[in-house]
């Protein structure tokens, strides 16, 4: 079994954009005694866009995305051999891993990506993963490394995902603003958190912050992989974290996984249309686990063709998400119809708009 450790740009860089060198040296040791020790692990990082800022001498994180781009492509190398270094320094070796939200959305080149990392997990290399904002556009792009992980965690069935910040964990309220903010030990029920101010922005230099780690930890949960968020800058809290004892916030896994393909359909392919479905529908979903029939299609939204991933609303309430059989025209022409007046139509079409066994509920 594998665990995902992910370092924040809080804990890669300070404020000024210099390295946090002693955290480094702290974490790379801990990753390298758990791979000595016979531990499957791989590093998930951001701070190549705050490492090629501080290396340009720039003043500011750019907002032009092709600053960005440029200022990662800066960083990444750079970054990568300060994990290199200091892996090999305790007996490990590292394999630099770059990818985009395109490369997961692909079935093709996400089972490529997993096999490529569970083959230098077994060469005992340590991949250590970023993703390519050199490459990435806008609108394509993990929107913060914590989903990264949480991905690639997922994709390779991890037991552990540890995510790495300078907090000791989620607090019932932001203790950068209430001093009175208590330390959470445990997550059963996310809706434990609803309502309460955890914070934001961890970093002058980061994307995400507390919310986005929450968010990270309730994908991965929801694939059967256990969470912890605890403070990277306290040496030992990685190896404690990996050894069950408390460190941090810790989440329970909340249910039993779906398969490798619903989890890569649930997280990784983006959609691309909706298709809107009566209440009726709806609860036959959701309650028995069937197919997704024309003649509970009310309406179709956007432009997809067959093969094309899709979201399934009813009432404006995601219902789940589904490979569609049909294209968004040919939704649009059979919506209602009952399977036999739609065989009359098309004699060779599918009877399911959305197959059960290529449909996840949200």
């Amino acid at each position: 079994m594998t665990l995902v450790v992910k370092l924040g740009s809080s804990i890669v860089a300070a404020d000024d954009g210099s390295l946090r060198t002693s955290v480094l040296d702290s974490v790379c040791r801990q990753t390298a005694d758990l791979r000595r020790s016979g531990e499957d692990v791989l590093m998930v990082t951001s701070g190549s866009i705050a490492r090629g800022i501080r290396l340009l001498g720039l003043q500011a994180r750019p907002r032009a995305i092709d600053e960005l781009q440029a200022a990662s492509a800066v960083g990444q190398g750079a970054l990568f051999r300060e994990y290199e270094t200091r892996l090999e320094a305790g007996g490990a070796a590292a394999a630099q891993v770059l990818l985009t939200a395109s490369d997961v959305a692909s079935r093709t080149s996400y089972l490529n990506a997993r096999q490529t990392l569970r083959r230098l997990l077994e060469w005992g290399v340590i991949p250590v993963v970023n993703e390519n904002d050199t490459t990435a556009t806008d609108e394509i792009t993990f929107g913060d490394n914590d989903f990264l992980a949480a991905q690639v965690a997922i994709m390779l069935e991890a037991r552990l995902l540890v995510l790495l910040t300078n907090t000791d964990g989620v607090f019932t309220a932001d203790p950068g603003k209430d001093p009175a903010a208590v330390l959470i030990d445990r997550v059963d029920d996310f809706s434990e958190l609803e309502g309460k101010d955890i914070g934001d922005r961890t970093s002058v230099f980061g994307s995400g912050g507390m919310r986005s780690k929450v968010a990270a930890a309730e994908m991965a949960t929801e694939s059967g992989i256990e969470v912890r968020i605890c403070n990277g800058t306290l040496d030992g809290n990685l190896v404690a974290a990996a050894a069950g004892k408390q460190a941090g916030t810790s989440f329970a896994v909340r249910s039993r996984p779906a398969s490798g393909f619903k989890q890569w359909l649930k997280y990784a392919k983006p959609a691309t249309g909706q298709i809107q479905i009566d209440d009726g529908a709806a609860r036959v979903l959701s309650q028995s686990g069937s197919s997704l029939l024309p003649v509970g299609v009310t309406g179709v939204k956007g432009k997809f063709e067959a093969g094309d991933a899709v979201e399934v609303i009813a009432s404006g309430k995601l219902v789940g998400k589904g490979i569609a059989n049909y294209s968004a025209e040919e939704v649009g022409r059979i919506k209602g119809m009952k399977s036999s007046e739609v065989l009359e139509l098309m004699p060779h079409a599918s009877e399911e708009v959305v197959h059960r066994d290529y449909f996840v509920l949200a």
